[in-house]
């Protein structure tokens, strides 16, 4: 093992552990330090992460856990996300007498992101899952409102099932295959009862899915962008897919393909996207619709993991796409974040004529999630759906076609009011400055990765 091969998520969970001490001592005046620190340790973990991605692949705890492109890009884009989210704090959580302790949550929650998606074992995998998963439970409930309570209720229950179906999975795979890791599969389960190995890794999946926000784990999604605050739901709906989306691909490369794992893939990808959008379709409040198209997308982002094996621009895409889709939905919520007033679709009239730049940022934001050139969920879409066709679910490359198409109509019901004559230029719907900015910086990002896609793709495709 290389010196210093964790080194990113040994800054990520000692800065988590500094920031939470150091809150208990400073007064809430001076709490703006640690907003300042977990900035830095987010900078250091990307730069230690760039400096990983660029030198050869290793392995640590032999073989545990794997340092690749997959885990050098979920380390940077998650601590990226997060960085991103930071902003929105700026002006929603500033002065907050539990501030330190969201960021403190926010930066264990990533360390269990990063772990997850580094995990080349069922032994890593579990813990990974619990430090990604428990924070969000506490990030969720600080919003002290009777809609906070009831997410987080949700949040929690659906964790704790979902986590135990996890559990019960991994010790079924072990049962049938007597080992953990990852590297035994191919060999060991090929050769065990099909209905055993095919339960454990339904169940695997099932857990890892409560991470990632889709079905049939996607209960709590909505509720917990519509009652928590703009930060958290952006936090929420971005950073834990980035790990649990890349732990399946590997679980699904990993295992014997005489199982055809990825005819269940493709199955949860269809019918995530489906059932978020219709559901985005008929809703008002802005973040609950963002909820449901974050079930949706993660529909999008299992399109590759079905073709992983199969194709070999499932990996870049997936890797990609997480990029793309990870910045354009910050800058959606950093919108909802700077305007917290506004609280239905229709109250967005005239955003175009008293915020011109916010009002741009959010068109960007969400044409780029239904996937508008230039945007990079554009590049995303199109070559997941190039990497199902290539792995042989042509039908796959369709819904996602079609999928796309149902999604622009929720989407234009909030643009279209920007663009209308209205009452938004008011005192109390002045836009929160380092929100604005926040989206503004975001979906500028969006459209840059699209037209600088080739650049990304080198990267990400491992060349």
């Amino acid at each position: 093992m290389r010196p210093l091969l964790l080194l990113p998520e040994i800054l990520l969970f000692v800065g988590g552990l500094a920031v939470l001490i150091s809150g208990s001592f400073l007064p809430r005046r001076r709490l703006w330090v640690t907003r300042l620190a977990a900035a830095l340790v987010l900078v250091a973990a990307i730069v230690a992460a760039a400096v990983l991605l660029a030198g050869p692949d290793g392995e640590a705890f032999d073989g545990t856990f794997r340092v690749d492109t997959a885990t050098g890009v979920a380390r940077m884009v998650a601590a990226f996300a997060t960085l991103l989210v930071l902003g929105l704090a700026s002006d929603e959580i500033a002065g907050s007498p539990r501030e330190s302790e969201i960021y403190a949550l926010a930066l264990f929650a990533t360390t269990g992101t990063v772990l997850l998606a580094g995990a080349n074992d069922l032994l890593v995998l579990a813990p990974a899952f619990l430090l990604a998963s428990i924070p969000i439970y506490g990030l969720i409930g600080l919003a002290r409102t009777p809609e906070g309570a009831e997410a987080t209720l949700k949040a929690y229950l659906m964790g704790a099932l979902f986590g135990i179906v996890l559990l019960l999975g991994i010790t079924v795979v072990y049962g049938v295959s007597g080992s953990t890791h990852y590297v035994d599969f191919a060999d060991r389960l090929a050769g065990a009862a099909p209905a055993a190995v095919a339960a454990g890794v339904f169940a695997i999946v099932c857990g890892l899915m409560f991470e990632a926000g889709g079905l049939p784990a996607h209960f709590w999604v909505p509720d917990a962008a519509q009652g928590s605050t703009g930060t958290v739901a952006a936090y929420l709906t971005t950073v834990p897919k980035i790990g649990a989306l890349i732990a399946i691909y590997r679980l699904v490369l990993a295992l014997p393909e005489t199982l055809n794992v990825s005819v269940l893939i493709a199955v949860l990808a269809a019918a995530s996207m489906t059932l978020g959008n219709l559901a985005a379709y008929w809703q008002r409040d802005p973040r609950r619709l963002l909820g449901w198209s974050t079930v949706a997308q993660v529909g999008f982002l299992l399109v590759p993991v079905a073709a992983a094996g199969r194709s070999d621009l499932a990996l870049p895409s997936l890797l990609f796409y997480l990029l793309g889709y990870t910045v354009t939905n910050v800058a959606a919520f950093a919108v909802t974040t700077a305007l917290p007033a506004l609280r239905d679709l229709k109250s967005y009239r005239g955003l175009g004529f008293a915020h011109p730049w916010l009002a741009a940022a959010l068109a960007v934001a969400l044409l780029g999630l239904v996937g508008t050139p230039p945007t990079a969920v554009f590049i995303g879409k199109v070559t997941t759906a190039t990497a199902a066709w290539d792995g042989g679910y042509a039908w796959l490359a369709l819904v996602v076609l079609a999928n796309s198409l149902i999604s622009l109509f929720y989407y234009l019901r909030w643009i279209m009011p920007t663009v209308s004559r209205g009452q938004t230029d008011t005192p109390e719907n002045a836009p929160s400055r380092w929100a604005a900015g926040t989206a503004v910086t975001a979906a500028a990002l969006s459209v840059a990765l699209g037209i600088g896609a080739g650049a990304v793709w080198a990267i990400v495709g491992g060349s």
